[in-house]
């Protein structure tokens, strides 16, 4: 038992350590101060938004901070009650302590993976947009499908869910939709299942029972603020107005409330039925432009174009990123990870943890038995 305790500390410690010189410690203990102080400065509330970014900030370094002390702090205690319960041969409460070690070790490889998010937005609220593709009424069946997954992940995390655009399926399933997910990294881990992905099943709506393989794409951007400047030229844009369909009552469906704005020059389109006011709309569509056009120069800047040409490839076979089988066998598994699942049940239930950190490991060069534990 006492081999065992020792085991988990040196691999909590290797992760304590990695969390350090994710943070830059000094600097980021330096910075946290700095923070503080401003944020006792009354002048500070004279510009709002200048306001609520420095708290956003400030929030989340001392949460990173406070977490990691508070994690070195439990695994000792939990190592001297390992050891005051060796000498008084109470093996129940050493047990208990060795089972805290190996809470305290999940977690602190989810911290771990988690201080990977350091890129530009990772911090960000996320818009994630589903689009049925190959397979007809069953495409937009599994496009719904998967928009209840990103969904009930979004929910178990503790996210904000807000549905800004959907698109009704002819017989079934939708055709698009996109979801505002509002929380802390949200746009940092949903990036990750950027890409096509791919059902295989026996089709509820056949009568041949035969396998049916359809396919779903895909694409997340961050929501932006005020302050981050995205030039939109009035000559590149072309504005639709249309009666939204779905939710929002018998006035949304009456009254073209619905507003589509499509940049010409890269072909992007964003559009909101969100609310019953087409102003409201209009406001809400161009924030989502903005965020796309941002979105595709973050990653021009990170050289991630190829992640932008996969978000606008054919929803079909050859671009996947992830299959899910649900007969003859049962698996989902990351092509590009090779992480696999045994229960796409728990997985379309929003049980993706694994396969975004397993993702975001890669992205940033981490080995993949730095990714296989639970990211969150």
């Amino acid at each position: 038992m006492r081999a065992d305790a020792e085991g988990l500390k040196v691999q909590i410690a290797d992760s304590v350590a990695l969390l350090r010189r994710h943070l830059n410690w000094d600097a980021a203990v330096v910075r946290l101060h700095e923070l503080n102080a401003r944020a006792e400065d009354p002048a500070l509330w004279n510009d709002a938004a200048e306001a609520q970014k420095l708290m956003r900030e400030r929030t989340r370094l001392s949460d990173q901070i406070d977490g990691v002390r508070k994690l070195e702090q439990d695994v000792q205690d939990a190592l001297d009650l390992i050891e005051l319960a060796e000498a008084e041969s109470d093996a129940a409460t050493a047990d208990a302590a060795v089972t805290d070690l190996h809470r305290l070790a999940a977690e602190a490889k989810r911290r771990e993976i988690e201080s990977l998010l350091s890129g530009e937005a990772d911090a960000n609220d996320a818009y994630v947009e589903v689009n049925s593709g190959a397979g007809g009424t069953d495409a937009q069946d599994w496009a719904e499908m998967m928009l209840r997954m990103y969904t009930r992940w979004a929910e178990a995390h503790g996210y904000k869910v807000t549905i800004t655009e959907q698109s009704e399926g002819d017989e079934a399933g939708i055709k698009s939709a996109t979801i505002q997910v509002s929380g802390p990294n949200a746009y940092g881990w949903l990036k990750t299942e950027m890409g096509v992905h791919r059902l295989v099943r026996i089709s509820p709506f056949g009568g041949n029972d035969k396998r049916q393989t359809s396919f779903a794409s895909v694409y997340v951007y961050p929501v932006i603020d005020d302050k981050i400047e995205v030039d939109i030229n009035p000559a590149d844009l072309r504005t639709d107005t249309f009666r939204a369909s779905g939710a929002g009552g018998q006035h949304v469906n009456k009254t073209e409330s619905g507003v589509r704005f499509t940049h010409i020059p890269t072909g992007i389109v964003a559009a909101s039925t969100q609310d019953r006011s087409q102003h409201k709309n209009r406001a809400i569509a161009m924030a989502m432009l903005r965020a796309r056009l941002y979105e595709l120069e973050l990653q021009k800047r990170e050289a991630l174009s190829a992640a932008t040409e996969a978000g606008k490839t054919d929803i079909g076979w050859g671009h996947q990123i992830r299959s899910y089988v649900l007969q003859p066998y049962q698996m989902v598994k990351d092509l590009r990870t090779g992480v696999e699942k045994g229960n796409p049940a728990a997985v379309l239930d929003g049980d993706l943890d694994e396969f975004m950190a397993a993702a975001l490991a890669t992205r940033v060069g981490a080995t993949r038995s730095e990714a296989s534990a639970s990211a969150r």
